[in-house]
């Protein structure tokens, strides 16, 4: 069986748009489809985590039109990269699945299920925040070092905690993350990016009554985050769970954007025991 770091990479085609994905787990019950944050594509995401879900179902991680692997044209809204998540698991056939949003992921995650709540049974949304949420008071800080020239520092400085624990454990994710050598995802284009910043700046923008949209996502939703997200502050996570119909919230200590990367296993065992619950 084909693991995190040996899965090959795959395409499925719709319209002129080539999905990049990989697949690989025990097969059994529902599949988990991933959506990765901003720039990110199937490398990105850790291991550990992956790994620890393919134990007894499918995982599917997937770029969006334009990043990575993919090919296409890049939505400049986040509805828009919504409908390419939509084309792509019609393509795959799945008619339910579980579906989890990291970061830009999970405003795509909360896009879809506003349109196709019916397809998803159990949704997770890590490190992220409605449309309309609360914007970060570090932007300046988080624009100098969200690009990928800014290495494993700048990483950790976004994605963890700030102490000696966090900066240890950005370590020791960006060594896990970079253990796959052979078929890697290509970084995306200056083009893709540039489409991906203006599809934020969009979603910063309330459409009606704040936070109102949020209740027609109606399944089962975990939210998760750390106690200082310096992108996308911890407090959109509780706007999260707050008008959510059916979500619960875990904020976890000493953590930044991403508690599934600092804390994997901690993360793994409440995310296998939400999903199998």
């Amino acid at each position: 069986m084909h693991t995190h770091n040996t899965a090959p990479t795959q395409h499925v085609v719709v319209g002129e748009t080539s999905y990049a994905y990989r697949r690989f787990g025990a097969g059994q019950g529902v599949p988990i489809v991933l959506l990765q944050h901003f720039t990110g594509g199937l490398d990105h995401w850790d291991p550990l985590l992956t790994d620890g879900l393919a134990r007894d179902r499918e995982v599917i991680l997937v770029d969006n039109a334009g990043v990575g692997a993919s090919t296409g044209k890049t939505p400049t809204t986040i509805e828009g990269m919504a409908d390419c998540i939509a084309e792509f698991v019609d393509a795959l056939g799945l008619d339910r699945f579980d579906l989890f949003g990291f970061s830009m992921g999970g405003m795509v995650a909360q896009a879809y299920a506003m349109r196709h709540v019916e397809r998803i049974r159990r949704l997770v949304l890590v490190g992220t925040s409605p449309r309309g949420g609360e914007p970060s008071p570090y932007q300046a800080e988080v624009s100098k070092r969200a690009t990928g020239s800014a290495g494993e520092e700048g990483f950790a400085w976004l994605f963890f905690g700030h102490s000696d624990t966090g900066r240890a454990a950005a370590h020791a994710f960006w060594q896990r993350r970079h253990e796959r050598t052979e078929d890697v995802d290509p970084p995306s284009g200056m083009e893709t990016v540039m489409a991906q910043v203006a599809a934020g700046r969009e979603w910063a923008v309330p459409h009606g009554e704040r936070f109102a949209d949020l209740a027609a996502i109606t399944v089962p939703t975990f939210v998760a985050n750390g106690t200082l997200d310096v992108m996308l502050p911890t407090i959109n996570s509780f706007h999260l769970q707050q008008n959510l119909p059916d979500a619960q919230l875990i904020i976890y200590p000493d953590a930044g954007h991403a508690p599934h990367f600092q804390h994997p296993a901690t993360f793994l065992a409440h995310l296998r025991q939400f999903l199998d619950g």
